[in-house]
C-alpha cells in the first residue's frame, strides 16, 4: 500500500511539472537572431507578441562580437551598458527566463546598441487561452522545450502507474 502512495506522488510531481511547463513558451528573438541594424521594435510589432511570466528569449548571436544585457529604462533609452542589471550572455544560443510581470530592456554593448542592438517589452502575469490554430510551419523554436523533454518521463510514470495500479 505504502509502494502505491509513493507512485501516485510521484505521477501527481510528474503532472504538476509538466503542467507548468506547458505555460511556458520559447520565443526567439528577431527572424535572423540577436543582429546589428535590425528594428527589433518592427519586428515585436509585425508578430504582435505577448510576453508572459514564465516564457523564454532565445537569444541567438555571434558572442565573439555581441552580447545581450539587461538594463532599466534610462540605460536601454541612452544606449548605456554601465550597470547592467543582468548579463545573458553565456555561449551565443542563451535563454532568459521573464520571471515576473514588468517591462524588460535588453541591448548588446561596445556601441552595438546604436546600430538597433536593443528590445523593450512588456511582460504580462497570465497568458489567455488561446484559441485553437492549424499548425503553422515555423523557423523558430517558438514552442515550450518543456513539452519534448517531458515526454518520456510522463510517459514513464502513465506506464508504471498502469502496472501498479491495473495489472490483475
Amino acid at each position: 500500500m505504502e509502494r502505491k502512495r509513493r507512485i501516485a506522488g510521484m505521477i501527481m510531481a510528474a503532472m504538476a511539472v509538466m503542467i507548468k511547463c506547458a505555460e511556458s513558451r520559447l520565443l526567439k528573438i528577431g527572424e535572423r537572431g540577436w543582429i546589428p541594424d535590425y528594428n527589433y521594435t518592427e519586428w515585436l510589432n509585425q508578430r504582435h507578441n505577448h510576453f508572459y511570466v514564465g516564457d523564454w528569449l532565445y537569444f541567438v548571436f555571434d558572442k565573439h562580437y555581441f552580447n545581450v544585457l539587461e538594463v532599466n529604462q534610462t540605460s536601454y533609452e541612452d544606449c548605456n551598458d554601465q550597470g547592467f542589471i543582468f548579463n545573458v550572455t553565456r555561449g551565443g544560443r542563451d535563454v532568459y527566463q521573464l520571471k515576473e510581470a514588468r517591462p524588460y530592456y535588453f541591448l548588446s554593448s561596445g556601441g552595438y546598441c546604436w546600430n538597433g542592438m536593443k528590445l523593450a517589452i512588456s511582460v504580462e502575469e497570465l497568458a489567455p487561452t488561446p484559441a485553437p490554430a492549424p499548425p503553422a510551419k515555423s523557423d523558430s523554436p517558438s514552442s515550450s522545450t518543456c513539452t519534448y523533454t517531458m515526454i518520456l518521463p510522463v510517459s514513464f510514470y502513465v506506464a508504471l502507474a498502469w502496472v501498479v495500479f491495473l495489472k490483475p
